[in-house]
């Protein structure tokens, strides 16, 4: 046990981890986290908050897990490393830290030309894999990057993503296996929609060992929409959405097509849970939070279990 993490302390324990995670507001109003928190709260062990998403600029993730945080929920910083470089990615951490934020999701980020503000200076001193190595540096051998000792080590439990689903297909397990000799202790991966693409993946987890290196919470996100659906297969890089995914939610009336995106839902985590290998789901239900606790009640998530 490395940190006072909630959701560390329910993986080490053996239990089935659920986390989820919301956007935050184009604007300065605390009360979208704090709504968002509501809803999710007691469904999940962790809510990650997303770092200006699509590299289009929204309140912090650092100010929106503070917010979580005084609502007594265990949350996960995203930090990507496309606007920081190494001097203000290890204040970041040092004040997460400080502030009692636990967990910690070490990301890349996505490229400003998908964003907002298209012509902006991306920074990218580091990337995700050095970002893990960096946590790791400093929370165990308690020094800076530069070699200075530090005076307060931060104790964060370690996350990173994985996406099972980007070409080439082979190199995804080795990109894995890299997070993993990084230091990364838990994963998050990508919406999972093609269940027989990511047992393949887990496949190549498992023979490489790293299922007993690392906790793999399998991503879970509920369709809205058949246009979201296509959305999702057309546009959004590296996701596999199946053409027969696509047809069972056009199969039904249109009023009844977000039930049936809910189903798929939690038809997919009930068959994640079967899978070895799989210590958990995260689900991602983009601005429907209100969704997620029915999912998590009825893909028999509910209640939590409690750990001391």
């Amino acid at each position: 046990m490395t940190s006072d993490s909630h959701l560390e302390k329910m993986l080490e324990q053996g239990e089935f981890a659920v986390t989820s995670e919301c956007g935050p507001p184009r604007g300065a109003d605390a009360e979208v986290i704090k709504k968002k928190g509501e809803l999710l709260k007691g469904t999940v062990d962790a809510i990650n908050v997303t770092d200006n998403q699509t590299s289009v600029v929204r309140m912090s993730s650092f100010s929106s897990c503070i917010l979580l945080k005084q609502m007594g929920i265990d949350a996960t910083l995203q930090m990507v490393t496309r606007d920081r470089n190494r001097i203000a990615i290890q204040s970041d951490i040092l004040g997460a830290a400080a502030l009692g934020i636990n967990n910690i999701l070490c990301l890349s980020g996505d490229h400003q030309k998908f964003g907002d503000h298209a012509t902006a200076k991306n920074v990218y001193d580091m990337d995700s894999v050095h970002l893990i190595q960096t946590v790791k540096h400093m929370r165990d051998e308690g020094k800076f990057l530069g070699g200075d000792e530090l005076k307060g080590v931060p104790k964060l439990f370690i996350g990173a993503a994985a996406n099972p689903f980007a070409d080439p297909f082979e190199s995804r397990v080795v990109r894995l296996a890299k997070k993993v000799a990084a230091g990364v202790q838990f994963i998050q991966t990508q919406c999972i929609f093609n269940l027989e693409r990511f047992g393949q993946w887990m496949q190549l987890v498992r023979d490489r060992g790293l299922h007993e290196k690392v906790y793999i919470l399998g991503g879970v996100t509920p369709m809205k929409s058949v246009g979201m659906a296509n959305y999702m297969k057309k546009m959004v890089p590296g996701m596999d959405v199946p053409d027969e995914l696509i047809a069972r939610i056009k199969g039904v009336e249109k009023d009844k097509r977000a039930e049936e995106g809910v189903k798929i839902a939690i038809e997919t985590i009930q068959q994640l849970k079967e899978m070895e290998g799989v210590r958990g789901v995260h689900i991602m239900a983009i601005e429907w939070e209100e969704m997620v606790p029915r999912i998590a009640q009825e893909a028999g998530l509910l209640p939590r279990p409690q750990v001391a």
